[in-house]
């Protein structure tokens, strides 16, 4: 089993240049939001002693208690978890996509994590997003069809935990989602204003546009009865036969032919990239930050190592004196992660394929780079650059031609035994890239590689190469103290994750939130220079004092989907994000 690290990485081999992609990934942010805004519900903290589920709709977190009344463990209500989310927040993940999990045992009282990114096609080149002309493909150019797919990892790794650690029979954990896809579920509002949010982007017509769309071509309503019949067929045949099911046989097959037969945008996927799909377990990456072990998904994901730099750059500063209403504070949170990017965007990438520099959680290297936030004002972009860690160097990812927009869910389990998942799920873009098969979506994870892949004739970390995962900032993280989980959290938000996710963290150490209200705060983002303040919260109110301290500042939407829990001495006390549908349910 995979045990928890500092950071074990490969030494790099390629020297390192830069380039300046901050430009273009901002512009991407603003002009695609990873999934539209649907207003705010008012949320408590909701409290548990034994067991706990955490997840972007309520009856998907149903679906995990009941496993757990049912006696399952955490293992066992993942898979029901993941299942129902398929069926009722499509848009965000399900069969056809990604995952990463951060697993605690209560057995062994070790964390490791699995790895199930999606990976790239045997056939596919550096030059998978390039047009004829050798230019980088607009980005909804490159999603829409087949040649954003990638092999999805979400069957293949709800077996592998399930095989390793769950209690129950395999088939009782797809029951509740087969009755429901047979019998039909109320369209929720947040789904509804997905579809409608980006009904112009369905192709018509296509299997996709006829589930999602009503018989005179309308945008399904909120409260429609919807049935998925083809969904439930392809769920009954995963819990008969297993995951091989779904990676040979007529499901791969028609996963395939979906694929290569786009009749504008053909992919590349094969049947020999289902058959040979691995999930991979990993050594969890764990940072130190004031007493505890904040621990999380190693490369392909950029999470862990950014969050642990982030807080390892703040360490030295009394953020909880500050307080979250002081510019100060979110002058240091901010330029922070401005540093934790710029090292990220330079050496992160899939280590299975890319060296990366062993140093990134170095101590030593954090204590320099945090000599740089004891100024007075923002960091001039010039100084807001790619650090120089310890041992060796890797190559560096060209940002400026491709942008990491998913559609992604977060939801937690802790069960009564001590077993705790922490999981981020994706098919990255809302809906994917719009392919449904067999009564799922197809991912479009490939356009999170770089689309163009060299510069200054050097390979970039994160471009296109067969069976390679792309990079993710997706930070599925649980947080240790004295050995025992303390708190378990994570969020979608494309690259917005790794600041939503250190930000709570902050809340929850430093400024001793419990998990509710720290989900809850304003969201204050700075990953390139700017600094975004979530709209119509109390972030606005510190617009002119970061302007004064030299920050560029724009109010947007920012839509988190933060679910977490903690461990309390009077229990578990659970939050769910007010700007999504979440809930949190326990016993």
């Amino acid at each position: 089993m995979a045990g928890r690290h500092a950071l074990r990485l490969l030494p790099a081999l390629a020297f390192a240049v830069l380039f300046p992609f901050q430009a273009f990934a901002q512009q991407a942010s603003d002009t695609v939001a990873p999934e539209q805004a649907s207003g705010t519900q008012e949320v408590k903290a909701v409290t548990a002693s034994r067991q706990m589920v955490v997840a972007a709709n309520p009856i998907a977190a149903q679906a995990g208690l009941d496993v757990l009344r049912a006696g399952g463990n955490a293992a066992d209500a993942l898979v029901a978890v993941q299942a129902m989310l398929g069926l009722v927040e499509p848009q965000s993940s399900g069969l056809g996509g990604g995952a990463f999990l951060v697993w605690y045992d209560a057995a062994s009282g070790k964390i490791t994590t699995f790895d199930a990114r999606e990976t790239a096609p045997a056939e596919a080149t550096p030059d998978l997003f390039r047009d004829a002309s050798g230019k980088p493909m607009a980005f909804f150019d490159a999603v829409i069809g087949g040649r954003s797919v990638g092999a999805p990892g979400v069957p293949r790794l709800l077996e592998t935990v399930h095989r390793r650690y769950g209690t129950r029979p395999w088939p009782s954990l797809f029951e509740s989602t087969i009755r429901l896809a047979d019998g039909g579920f109320e369209v929720s509002p947040r789904l509804a204003s997905s579809v409608a949010e980006t009904a112009d982007m369905f192709e018509k017509p296509s299997s996709a546009q006829a589930y999602f769309f009503d018989a005179s071509g309308a945008p399904l309503k909120a409260g429609y009865r919807l049935a998925n019949t083809a969904y439930a067929s392809t769920l009954r045949t995963l819990a008969s036969q297993g995951a091989d099911a779904f990676y040979k046989g007529p499901i791969a097959a028609d996963i395939v032919r979906a694929v290569r037969s786009h009749p504008t945008n053909p992919g590349l996927l094969s049947a020999d990239d289902l058959e040979n799909y691995r999930v991979k377990e990993r050594a969890a990456v764990c940072a130190p930050y004031r007493g505890y072990e904040v621990c999380g998904m190693g490369p392909p994901s950029s999470g862990a190592i950014a969050i642990g730099q982030i807080l390892g750059l703040l360490e030295p500063f009394d953020i909880a004196t500050l307080g979250p209403n002081d510019p100060e504070s979110w002058r240091l949170v901010g330029d922070a992660t401005r540093l934790a990017f710029a090292d990220r965007e330079r050496y992160v990438a899939d280590s299975d394929f890319v060296s990366i520099p062993k140093g990134l959680l170095d101590p030593a290297y954090l204590r320099d780079r945090s000599a740089l936030l004891r100024r007075p004002t923002a960091l001039a972009d010039g100084e807001a650059k790619a650090g120089e860690p310890p041992w060796d160097k890797a190559e560096l990812r060209v940002d400026g031609v491709s942008a990491e927009i998913p559609s992604t869910s977060h939801f937690v389990v802790a069960d009564a035994a001590g077993n705790v998942a922490s999981i981020t799920t994706s098919v990255e873009n809302a809906f994917g890239s719009r392919l449904m098969v067999d009564g799922f979506l197809l991912n479009n994870q490939l356009t999170d590689f770089s689309f163009s892949p060299v510069k200054d004739g050097q390979n970039v970390a994160n471009r296109v190469e067969p069976g390679k995962r792309p990079r993710s900032s997706m930070s599925p993280t649980i947080v240790l103290k004295d050995g025992k989980p303390a708190f378990a959290l994570g969020s979608p938000g494309g690259s917005n994750i790794i600041p939503y996710v250190a930000t709570t963290l902050i809340g929850l150490i430093d400024w001793k939130m419990d998990m509710q209200k720290a989900i809850a705060l304003p969201h204050l983002v700075n990953r390139f220079g700017p600094y975004d303040l979530e709209k119509g919260t109390k972030a606005e109110d510190l617009a002119d004092d970061l302007t004064a301290l030299g920050f560029k500042v724009a109010v947007k939407d920012l839509n988190s989907g933060l679910h977490g829990i903690a461990w309390t001495p009077a229990g578990l006390s659970g939050g769910a994000d007010p700007r999504r549908e979440g809930v949190a349910v326990g016993d």
